[in-house]
């Protein structure tokens, strides 16, 4: 089909702007607090507004919840779909120091960058809702929540050595560490003792994992969440130090191999250190191994699964288990501080205890053997390592010839009656370290008075402002910037009215994000964190959207807030997110991760220059499944945009006329099939294959000489939530004056789904013998019953029993003789 006038007029800028600005004239996406509809609460995890802005991999998420929202609006109900910005935190407050500009300029330059950029894609987010985690008109019911915590005992304030970034100059929790390095900057953390406020989120760890059962989230996010919190059940065993009045404990998380154990592992970091080595002829070569391996975290040479390194404290544990066997105690640089005890009796069927023992010539004893002769030789010999669950106990005597796996429950019992040691759950889980040696944070609401001690500032004075200062960079003392500024610093107790000091630590990025999507319900609320009424209406959040990368950490912290907020009667629901969405990524043309680095980043605002908005979303949700990865390609893109101007042209196909007798009943049944499709596949979020139904579409209607008023409207508003902008525009020119936003999802006829005629394939012991054209309607015993009365197909059946039918609805029949 050649180009016409109209095609060649398509200026998808013109059109874009226009549709834009009218949107936002209008208000047609501010959402009201009215009951009279069902609602649907969609969000996406919102961004913090970086320097470098968006590329086009960002986008992702926020077109497939921007296609969903129009759909369920288009179908009845009361969609709320906002947006804001996570601005606080090290990534922002790193970039401005970088660049030299204090942070609050750098996030509202950036803030404006990034809406500009959203705008330009044409999303359909309520902007009166707009919300930022730094104004204080949020921040103060952040510092609320945090008073509620505190006054209920979950946040306390430790000195406990912690997590330390020295690059970041910041104390760090658990959870933003990578493989023991910081996740924003690779360097490897030391342990550092140091003041800082802890929230008691382990006392929610059976409840966080518990409520997983109730989600409707992807497998691999909820056994991410279960890892991390890292539940698991065993015995803490009793120990006493050889020569030393002191007794321990170990957590054991494979008691069934109890007796195997032959040796004692400690942390570096451990306190205990110090009282084994100390006034022994020990104590300075293993002060100077400790040093030397927290050095060596520090400095970033250290590998934690790879690097086995230990020094013995000449010290043992006192005739273990009554064996007459004393176990040495080493200090290893592979034990965890934050795990368990920090102390861990070793074995042969541990495999970094199994290497670290081959190390350093330290016995070991096997108590599981394999069911394979000449393999539990090699185990006997401790030639090899070994553990899986059908291994033979061999060990106590009681359960010898017993599974792994059978005696586990057995062995516990066994441990505990003979009070050798305690049932015990352990988590990896550890209670979050919330205080940051930094300047852009929310400030933490305590006091602390010479006289009064700990002092929460009054809910009266909130929220606590952060000052304006010329110098935020880190101190590097382990104090914050904010210790310098003695006006701000120093305050009267608001107990005696004594001297006193306000609180320096500032709160993590994650404190804003834990609960910003209450906010959203209601953003104005200047008395109190969210009107109950507005957020039994609202919550949950119905379509939670976005990447895997960070989710874990921030789902698990906004679940701990949200529950405990429930507890409080703040809320009315045990969860905030019922479903949840992860996208893939984008990758740059050459498979790897878009940035600066490589060069290989694309700017959104470049293809809709080049290409337009409504070719971009379209060309992103085409890409593949939304939940799987894939690489930009430009060529593709062209093809997003070649379907958006076949749109385009097929406009002048569309009569304003009925439909007729004589319309063509394939097209009207590939019509009522793709409302169907297009629906179901956006409730999945399938968009791709939504696309791919248009396109079919697309391509049948271009083939006919009209298009009636009817399939012209359903098509467009079935396209709109895809290219709005496009869609909008032709709905416009076909006479209507209501916006495709407020209209409502075509529907289908159940009916017309099943073309009036199709075509079988006919074999005969495999082998094409003919073809028959029968009523969609048929079922498989009319086709059978047909296949044999045609006379092309009776000759190669020449007269011989039919033993077996083989039918494949639609499409094939293979009679079998």
């Amino acid at each position: 089909m050649k180009n016409n006038s109209k095609a060649s007029k398509y200026d998808h800028l013109k059109i874009e702007k226009k549709w834009q600005k009218e949107w936002a004239k209008n208000k047609i996406y501010q959402t009201k607090d009215s009951k009279a509809k069902p609602k649907t609460y969609i969000l996406d995890m919102f961004p913090y507004p970086s320097g470098d802005g968006l590329h086009v991999g960002h986008p992702k998420g926020y077109i497939a919840t921007d296609i969903y929202s129009r759909f369920k609006r288009m179908n009845g109900f009361n969609v709320l779909h906002p947006m804001g910005w996570d601005a606080f935190g090290l990534p922002a407050e790193n970039y401005a120091i970088k660049n030299k500009i204090h942070p609050d300029i750098a996030m509202k330059r950036n803030v404006k960058r990034f809406k500009e950029q959203l705008e330009k894609i044409g999303f359909d987010y309520d902007w009166s809702r707009e919300i930022n985690t730094t104004d204080p008109k949020y921040y103060k019911w952040t510092q609320w929540i945090f008073l509620q915590l505190y006054k209920k005992g979950l946040a306390y304030e430790s000195w406990e050595p912690i997590n330390w970034c020295p690059s970041c100059q910041t104390g760090l929790a658990n959870e933003d560490l990578e493989d023991g390095k910081c996740e924003r900057c690779s360097s490897a953390v030391i342990k550092k003792p140091m003041r800082q406020w802890v929230l008691k989120i382990t006392d929610y760890a059976d409840r966080l994992l518990k409520d997983l059962n109730n989600l409707n989230w992807p497998e691999s996010a909820k056994e991410s969440q279960r890892n991390w919190i890292g539940r698991s059940e065993g015995v803490n065993l009793k120990n006493k130090i050889k020569d030393l009045d002191i007794e321990f404990e170990v957590y054991d998380s494979i008691p069934q191999t109890f007796l195997a154990q032959t040796f004692t592992v400690i942390a570096p970091e451990h306190p205990l250190v110090e009282k084994l080595i100390a006034g022994t002829k020990y104590e300075k070569p293993v002060k100077n191994f400790v040093k030397k391996i927290i050095e060596e975290k520090a400095k970033n040479r250290f590998n934690l699964e790879n690097n086995l390194e230990g020094i013995f404290t000449g010290r043992y544990v006192k005739n273990y288990m009554n064996t007459g066997r004393d176990l040495p105690i080493w200090v290893a640089s592979y034990v965890l501080m934050d795990y368990g005890t920090g102390i861990v009796n070793c074995s042969a069927h541990d495999e970094r205890d199994f290497a670290f023992a081959k190390k350093y010539d330290i016995p070991l004893r096997a108590v599981l053997l394999p069911k394979d002769k000449e393999q539990a030789e090699k185990v006997k010999k401790l030639e090899i390592f070994y553990r899986e669950p059908d291994g033979i106990i061999q060990e106590p005597a009681e359960f010898k010839g017993q599974t792994w796996q059978e005696a586990r429950k057995p062995i516990i019992e066994y441990i505990v009656k003979n009070k050798f040691g305690s049932k015990a759950v352990n988590y990896k889980l550890r209670d979050w370290v919330f205080s940051r040696q930094r300047y852009w944070g929310e400030p933490i609401p305590i006091i602390h008075c010479e006289k009064c001690g700990i002092v929460p500032v009054p809910e009266k004075d909130l929220p606590v402002t952060l000052p304006k200062v010329k110098f935020y960079a880190p101190t590097g003392t382990g104090e914050s910037p904010l210790a310098d500024i003695a006006k701000w610093v120093n305050v009267k107790c608001p107990v005696c009215g004594g001297k006193a000091k306000r609180e320096t630590n500032t709160m993590p990025q994650w404190a804003g994000s834990s609960w910003y999507y209450l906010r959203f319900i209601d953003p104005k609320n200047t008395k109190v964190l969210v009107d109950k009424k507005k957020e039994a209406y609202w919550s949950p959040v119905d379509m939670y959207v976005g990447g895997t990368e960070h989710t874990t950490r921030h789902l698990i912290y906004a679940r701990f807030w949200h529950k405990f907020l429930q507890d409080i009667g703040v809320v009315n629901y045990a969860e905030p997110f019922t479903q949840l969405k992860n996208q893939g990524m984008i990758l740059g043309a050459d498979n790897r991760k878009m940035s600066k680095r490589w060069g290989n980043v694309i700017n959104p605002d470049d293809v809709i220059k080049s290409h337009g908005a409504d070719t971009l979303r379209i060309y992103e949700m085409f890409m593949g499944p939304f939940n799987a990865g894939a690489s930009w390609n430009t060529d593709n893109l062209m093809g997003a945009r070649r379907f958006v101007e076949k749109i385009w042209r097929l406009a002048e196909k569309g009569s304003k006329k009925p439909a007729t007798k004589q319309s063509n009943s394939e097209l009207e049944i590939l019509f009522n099939k793709t409302i169907k499709k297009v629906g179901e596949d956006i409730e999945n979020f399938s968009f791709n294959t939504a696309i791919s139904a248009l396109m079919i579409l697309a391509n049948m209607m271009e083939k006919e000489e009209t298009i009636s008023a009817k399939n012209w409207d359903d098509f467009l508003l079935v396209f709109a939530p895809f290219a709005p902008h496009l869609a909008e525009e032709l709905w416009q020119k076909a006479g209507h004056k209501k916006t495709t936003v407020l209209e409502k999802w075509p529907s289908f006829n159940p009916n017309k789904l099943v073309s009036e005629k199709i075509k079988i394939i006919v074999q005969v012991n495999g082998k094409v013998r003919g073809e028959l054209e029968v009523s969609g309607e048929l079922g498989e015993v009319e086709i059978i019953k047909l296949a044999k009365q045609n006379e092309t197909i009776k000759k190669w059946l020449n007269n011989e029993k039919v033993k077996k039918t083989i039918y494949i609805n639609g499409k094939l029949l293979n009679l079998v003789i």
